[in-house]
């Protein structure tokens, strides 16, 4: 699905990436976990190449740099840490946003089923016709969640999802659903990366774990091979003790 090698990324003097190697195979959920600072939202920008770099990104066995922009746009989509809280449209013309690869002037009838479909699946269609600027962080985010989704409403295969802490602002019931629409997404062959902050939810849901620290991988690989004391202490600089979830029987883990 998508490989790079050795990314590395600097600001100025500021080594913010360093030799970051990345596998997503068909049908994965990854999430990259670390403590803030470690680089997670610029290696997703960098992969979702929207921060040009000269490093070699193979999407599909091609170069990202080789695709056509709108193309690309309906082969993945990114949900972005940080939207715009001051946008002038009603929630049906924000996710219809999401449909624009599709259409030039009007959308078409299968247009207007993705936007409905999605907003039913993120809990946001009975907000179809409000004002974005009068709902709650927590809706706005739903409401960019549906829009990303309904980008990728096609018959493209393997289509790539990067979401940038999609959990923010959103109460327990609808981080879960998030989750599991996140999922039954990579249950037909697709795939997605996912910034998270929520270990417990990582292990929960994801196939595999990329965790962080400066810039760097300090771990990766399956929940349970990379959720260990000594690879979460590290990490967090903070201790933590690890058990096993008692339904999921995923690691859980305690910090303190």
């Amino acid at each position: 699905m998508i490989r790079a090698h050795q990314i590395s990324y600097r600001h100025k003097e500021f080594h913010i990436l360093d030799g970051i190697d990345v596998s997503l195979e068909y049908g994965e959920f990854l999430a990259i976990v670390g403590p803030n600072g470690a680089g997670k939202s610029s290696l997703l920008s960098i992969l979702a190449n929207e921060v040009k770099s000269d490093q070699k990104i193979l999407f599909k066995n091609k170069n990202i740099n080789d695709w056509e922009v709108r193309e690309l746009s309906k082969h993945k989509a990114k949900f972005s840490q940080h939207n715009s809280n001051d946008i002038p449209l009603e929630v049906k013309d924000v996710v219809m946003m999401g449909r624009y690869p599709y259409f030039e002037a009007q959308p078409r009838q299968e247009d207007h089923e993705a936007m409905n479909n999605m907003m039913y699946e993120t809990d946001v269609f009975h907000l179809k016709e409000r004002e974005y600027n009068t709902l709650s962080g927590g809706e706005k985010q739903r409401v960019h969640l549906s829009r990303v989704l309904a980008q990728l409403q096609n018959g493209i295969d393997h289509k790539l999802l990067f979401l940038d802490e999609p959990l923010n602002n959103l109460d327990v019931k609808h981080q879960y659903k998030a989750l599991e629409i996140i999922r039954k997404f990579t249950k037909k062959a697709n795939s997605a990366i996912v910034v998270l902050h929520d270990l417990n939810l990582a292990a929960q849901y994801a196939d595999k774990i990329l965790l962080m620290k400066s810039g760097k991988v300090a771990a990766f690989g399956t929940p349970e091979e990379v959720f260990t004391a000594e690879n979460i202490s590290s990490a967090y600089n903070f201790p933590c003790t690890i058990c096993e979830h008692p339904i999921t029987h995923n690691p859980m883990i305690i910090f303190g």
